[in-house]
């Protein structure tokens, strides 16, 4: 599949459902309609997401065996064919070795590409050996005839943060099609695009999307715009166009909820605004990670409708 960076790509939720005997199990119907639903969207420009990212930090990822996970992502497989998009999926390991059966995996369930985290070492790895770690994954995900995408993520996953230089390095390798930089600090994005101007890069925090663009990036991986993805489409259509007073108004308005993706418990507060915004409250407090307090859960529900309101004054809902 030749895939088309220029865009936003939804991380979606992985919905859970009681099983009889009271345990949490993912619901794959649900999951599908999720991701349905939003890569059914339009932005005002006519454009919709332009992939599907599944399994993520977002999609209960840290608490998933790989049996649930390949489940999950195989399930996910038939709605990105079906609206004709690729399938994303992120693998991370401690060895390179390891690293390498987890992309094999990832490639016979439908995943087209695979955002490969830094080694998750106590230890920081030296820059060579962190290249080797992503050298591996490269040649292994040709072999699978899949393609990866170096993700850096320090502030989130708290692994090891990528440099710069190594970040372009790995860029040349034959098989990385795309690089994601999850940082607040997006002048890294200006640092690396004026050594390689053809580089493709997504950012993957809400609150900088805008900020990403200006600097250079060509999309995003966006949580916020599962919930709101009228709003999360036009603002990249925005981007795309160099619009910036238009794309910002859509960032002050999706602010609010767009800060929850910086923290810690991203996704337990995006997940419960996803309830909110489908009025499944109980849906969306189910999950493996934190449970959150009612003070949580009051703060989320407050950003969620200040967002809903602003985005309404610009026909942003639906």
């Amino acid at each position: 599949m030749s895939i088309q960076w220029n865009g936003v790509m939804p991380a979606v939720f992985t919905w859970l459902k009681e099983s009889k005997s009271g345990s949490l199990e993912i619901d794959l119907d649900a999951t599908q309609k999720q991701a349905a639903g939003i890569l059914k969207a339009q932005g005002k420009g006519g454009s919709r997401m332009s992939g599907l990212v599944g399994s993520g930090t977002l999609g209960e990822n840290s608490y998933l065996s790989t049996k649930q996970r390949l489940s999950l992502l195989k399930s996910l497989s038939k709605v990105a064919k079906e609206y004709n998009v690729p399938l994303i999926s992120g693998a991370a390991a401690e060895t390179k070795e390891e690293l390498a059966k987890i992309v094999e995996g990832l490639a016979t369930v439908g995943v087209d590409t695979v955002m490969v985290m830094p080694p998750k070492t106590k230890e920081l790895p030296s820059d060579e050996e962190m290249y080797e770690y992503y050298k591996l994954a490269e040649s292994t995900a040709r072999d699978a005839g899949v393609t990866i995408m170096p993700y850096n993520n320090p502030d989130a996953a708290g692994y090891h943060a990528l440099s710069a230089s190594l970040l372009l390095r790995l860029s040349i390798l034959p098989n990385v099609t795309a690089l994601k930089i999850s940082t607040i600090d997006v002048s890294i994005i200006e640092t690396m695009m004026l050594e390689n101007k053809d580089l493709k890069i997504l950012a993957g925090v809400d609150t900088v999307t805008v900020h990403a663009g200006l600097a250079g990036a060509c999309g995003g991986i966006t949580g916020v715009g599962c919930i709101f993805p009228k709003a999360s489409v036009t603002m990249q259509e925005y981007v795309l166009n160099g619009e910036w007073a238009e794309a910002n108004k859509i960032s002050q308005a999706l602010n609010s909820l767009s800060y929850l993706d910086a923290q810690p418990l991203l996704m337990e507060y995006l997940k419960l605004a996803m309830g909110i915004h489908h009025n499944d409250v109980a849906g969306g407090l189910r999950t493996f990670g934190k449970k959150l307090t009612q003070q949580q859960i009051d703060d989320v529900r407050a950003r969620y409708i200040l967002a809903k309101e602003r985005l309404e004054v610009l026909d942003l809902i639906g």
